[in-house]
């Protein structure tokens, strides 16, 4: 459908939430020619990557792992009337990028507002016997470690190498920016991915090439940093494995804050407005017009009562809460209570905050994986059973190993994510956060990660489910969105263009393609796509679209 297809007369978009899917998503419209305002419900952006700064600590609360470089200076190179969506998603330069290494990795137009370094290794991935694993991409070393540790899985790791990458090329190279949105469109892959044998649990598709129990934790773990149960996700998703192995990972300078503020500054260079304290409580919508008419986004009513106007609405939310919570449901005929009751949220999660001060001992790196001596029971534990478990696994981020600006002179900021149950697990966090804590330090002092860490403690703090489910609105207090398994990707998936309401989209974890930092970019780009091809624009005659008029 084409909903304007004579001009972009009138302009005027709304973003709902300024997380970096929805940042990324009103850099994108003020491209395209809209006059687009972000609102956002906390009193600054990010939303779960927001900053936590205390006692003189700098803590991102959110995602730290950054990757695929590209889409972040794709972003910053955008201007007025240029929006970039016929340009090659992987241009050749960027396919095949050199091995990673030490210095600055942000392009020209990044390096103007963040500078982003690569980190290595990616992780270091520590098993319950003390052991550990270096992930840094590079195949000998992979191959060195590999022998050291299972010398039984190195002819197993050359074939997942090489499975892994047709995956990768397929999946991510060539179907990333897929938008699904007829079921078509999903029809035609499947046969592709069915003899790449990516439709299989991923974990079981890992178990075809290592025998031993350690390789197979290396080599499925990623998925759970986008909420994702090992067990589950579809294979496909072995692609991450040769996503970081392409472009490595990285880190921003200042935090992924400062990456954040970064596309705040370029959102509002473009001619963005973004409003903090500024909560959503209704989607408003107009009748239909005729028997057979479709129902169109209005605006939207703020929780103070104030009535913004737009023709067209982008949610940046969770999927659940912007149709039950925000739209009424005689709007709602196929995203109604009863298929919104189907959608399985991802899992969740209680990290820790902490200060200490340096010894100068400290041998972490800058990411470092501690996973606990069960991995296919816990994460039984985490997705199905839903109980807290007596042992756990985490995700340790000591960014100052990087970044010393992020803490005081002599000390140390860092954050430990563990997985823990969504609440519909019914567990009462309000009891059980603090004693739990105090039980995720007390490990890391005992078990030699960080010696004395109880001694040399300056600052703690900590959020649970409850915070993703009250401050920012995720159903059941899930931390990722909507859970990617295989009955809930692709055209299964939440889409990117609502079905219900013309004028309302959805962008970043929720939608396609799904969860991650360079997802919630991608999924920028998809929802931009099919808002262009809904408002008739020619890309090719948008350069010199003028700047909005200040109101």
């Amino acid at each position: 459908m084409t909903r304007n297809s004579t001009s972009l007369r009138d302009r005027s978009a709304i973003v709902i939430g300024s997380g970096i899917g929805g940042l990324a998503m009103g850099i994108r419209l003020q491209s395209l020619g809209f006059d687009t305002t972000i609102l956002e419900k906390l009193d600054g952006p990010g939303g779960r990557a927001y900053v936590r700064k205390a006692d003189g600590f700098t803590f991102d609360m959110g995602p730290t792992v950054l990757t695929v470089p590209h889409f972040i200076e794709e972003l910053f190179s955008l201007e007025r009337g240029a929006p970039g969506l016929l340009e090659p998603d992987f241009p050749e330069s960027v396919r095949k990028a050199e091995r990673v290494k030490s210095g600055v990795s942000g392009g020209p137009s990044t390096s103007r507002y963040v500078t982003i370094r690569p980190i290595l290794p990616f992780y270091r991935i520590y098993f319950d016997d003390g052991t550990f694993f270096d992930y840094d991409g590079d195949p000998d070393s992979t191959r060195r470690q590999i022998a050291a540790l299972a010398p039984e899985d190195l002819a197993g790791y050359e074939r997942f190498h090489d499975d892994a990458k047709a995956i990768f090329e397929r999946g991510f190279l060539e179907l990333g920016y897929t938008y699904f949105g007829d079921l078509q469109s999903m029809l035609r892959v499947v046969p592709d991915l069915l003899r790449l044998d990516a439709v299989r649990p991923l974990f079981s598709f890992v178990r075809r090439y290592f025998k031993n129990p350690k390789m197979q934790q290396v080599f499925s773990f990623e998925p759970l940093l986008v909420g994702g149960n090992p067990m589950k996700v579809p294979a496909i998703y072995a692609m991450i494995h040769f996503v970081e192995k392409t472009w490595g990972i990285h880190f921003a300078m200042g935090g992924t804050g400062a990456l954040v503020d970064g596309f705040v500054r370029k959102f509002e260079e473009l001619g963005g407005k973004i409003r903090f304290d500024a909560e959503v409580e209704k989607i408003d919508v107009d009748a239909p017009r005729g028997r057979l008419g479709k129902r169109s986004v209005k605006g939207v009513t703020l929780a103070s009562g104030e009535q913004l106007r737009a023709n067209l609405v982008v949610s940046n939310g969770d999927y659940v809460t912007t149709y039950r919570k925000l739209i009424e449901p005689r709007h709602r005929l196929v995203n109604s209570d009863a298929r919104i009751n189907l959608a399985k949220p991802s899992m969740s999660v209680v990290v820790v905050y902490f200060g200490f001060r340096d010894n100068g001992q400290l041998k972490l790196p800058h990411h470092t994986i501690i996973l606990g001596p069960r991995y296919e029971e816990l994460l039984t534990d985490i997705f199905d059973r839903r109980i807290l478990a007596s042992d756990f696994s985490q995700y340790l981020h000591v960014p100052t190993v990087t970044d010393p600006s992020l803490a005081p002179p002599g000390h140390h900021a860092a954050y430990t994510l563990i997985p823990v149950p969504h609440n519909g697990s019914g567990l009462e966090w309000s009891k059980l956060g603090e004693p739990f804590v105090d039980k995720v330090l007390t490990f890391l002092d005992e078990r030699g990660y960080i010696p004395d860490l109880r001694e040399r403690l300056v600052h703690k703090s900590w959020v649970t489910p409850d915070y993703y489910q009250d401050t920012l609105l995720s159903h059941l207090g899930n931390a990722f969105g909507v859970e990617p398994v295989l009955w809930q990707t692709a055209f299964m998936r939440p889409h990117n263009r609502s079905e219900d309401i013309a004028g309302l989209y959805l962008v970043g974890a929720n939608a396609q393609p799904g969860g991650g930092t360079p997802s919630v970019m991608m999924s920028a780009k998809m929802t931009a796509r099919e808002i262009a091809k809904d408002y008739g624009l020619d890309l090719g005659l948008l350069r010199g679209v003028p700047a909005p008029v200040s109101r």
